[in-house]
């Protein structure tokens, strides 16, 4: 039986010009059958005969995800669809919710939207993110104007397919989206593309045209003491800050409490103004003084210590959606996707629905919204600016149509 729904707020939302439309559904039933019937009754509901382009579907790592992939496009069977495995799920039609299966559908004639995939991304970075841009980009006319991707998180370095993705791309084109997760097991993820499954593995959607968008990043923590520089590291392992082993530079500043997500690292782009989160494993090395992080930390970097609290983490959410409308180029949004980090669920525990809670308050307006609770966090720390791959943070991005 198909789970009872609070009155949705956003379920379907267009530009001003009714150009770019936007439908979600959102069910908590954990039968795989019924909860895709659910949500694609919302979808059709909706869209009113409507078809759309192309679309995203998030979903708890426990569902039949074949199944509910094949029952979408066999609605749908034209759609570029992309989406993966959450550590929890987002939408305007149920705000924060786990177990649950919840999808995103893009209609417009005028702005295209392609999907694509890259496969043994652990094996082969380059060659991946290549096949996946290569697939999506072969029909586009018209420049990029931006990528969303949902890719593996567990096999392979983030940093890495981030930056090939630029590469493959353009540094010029922004990325957004997360890593596909698996409710805090770190086991194995799942990636879709049209009707299939993966692991390991980068899915893509690029959109061209006159479309319209803004992103918003915030994460609530805040510097502490006097920033440093990292000296040695490997990847995700840094062994050395200040020429000290990186265990003394946590010892520091914090006394006998260990590195953990609570007190990730602010890493400082170039110009030394902005940075992003890198957020401690919790995977020390006592006898090197070694710290392993939930992300690649590049040698020579300069870095300080943050702290913050339930109340700074849930400011932040709200902060994002701030920014994300305060740089939107047109008069109304028709949509927004939301990727925050699941760092930031367990540190909030049983306040994380007030995250949803807060952006839908920040916003005046009504439109459809859908997202999920990543394993890290991909967007560039300023409008027009670099892409990153972040830790511990809420990402907002803003969609509608010129």
């Amino acid at each position: 039986m198909a789970a009872t729904t609070r009155q949705p707020k956003g379920l379907f939302g267009q530009d001003a010009k009714g150009v770019f439309k936007v439908a979600v559904g959102h069910s908590t039933d954990l039968d795989s059958a019924d909860a895709i019937a659910e949500v694609l009754i919302q979808c059709e509901t909706a869209l009113a005969g409507t078809t759309p382009a192309a679309g995203m579907l998030l979903a708890a790592i426990d569902f039949d995800h074949a199944l509910v992939l094949s029952q979408v496009l066999a609605t749908y069977p034209d759609l570029a669809l992309i989406g993966g495995t959450t550590d929890g799920e987002l939408s305007s039609v149920l705000g924060f919710e786990q177990d649950s299966v919840t999808l995103m559908l893009f209609c417009s004639d005028q702005i295209h939207i392609t999907a694509g995939i890259g496969t043994q991304v652990s094996a082969d970075v380059a060659t991946a993110t290549q096949a996946a841009i290569d697939q999506a980009q072969v029909t586009h006319s018209d420049s990029i104007q931006f990528c969303l991707t949902l890719p593996e998180s567990l096999t392979t370095s983030a940093v890495q397919i981030v930056e090939s993705l630029k590469q493959q791309l353009g540094s010029q084109v922004p990325i957004f989206g997360g890593l596909t997760a698996d409710q805090w097991r770190f086991k194995y993820t799942h990636q879709f593309c049209q009707g299939q499954v993966y692991s390991d593995a980068v899915p893509v959607l690029l959109f061209s045209g006159p479309v319209l968008f803004s992103h918003g990043i915030a994460s609530g923590w805040q510097p502490i003491g006097k920033r440093g520089r990292i000296t040695r590291t490997a990847q995700n392992v840094v062994y050395e800050i200040n020429d000290q082993p990186a265990l003394d530079f946590y010892k520091y500043y914090l006394g006998p409490l260990p590195p953990s997500s609570e007190y990730p690292l602010a890493v400082y782009e170039p110009s030394g103004e902005l940075a992003y989160m890198r957020a401690p494993s919790g995977i020390c090395d006592p006898e090197v003084g070694s710290i392993t992080f939930f992300g690649d930390i590049p040698e020579g970097a300069t870095i300080q210590i943050t702290e913050t609290s339930r109340d700074k983490i849930l400011a932040a959410s709200q902060t994002s959606m701030e920014q994300a409308l305060q740089n939107y180029p047109g008069e109304s949004p028709a949509a927004a996707l939301l990727f925050s980090c699941a760092s930031r669920r367990q540190i909030l525990g049983s306040r994380t629905s007030e995250e949803y809670q807060l952006i839908e308050a920040e916003s005046s307006q009504t439109f459809p919204s859908c997202g999920f609770y990543t394993n890290g966090e991909i967007a560039p720390l300023e409008q027009k600016g670099s892409t990153y791959f972040h830790n511990e943070t809420f990402i907002t991005v803003l969609l509608g149509d010129a």
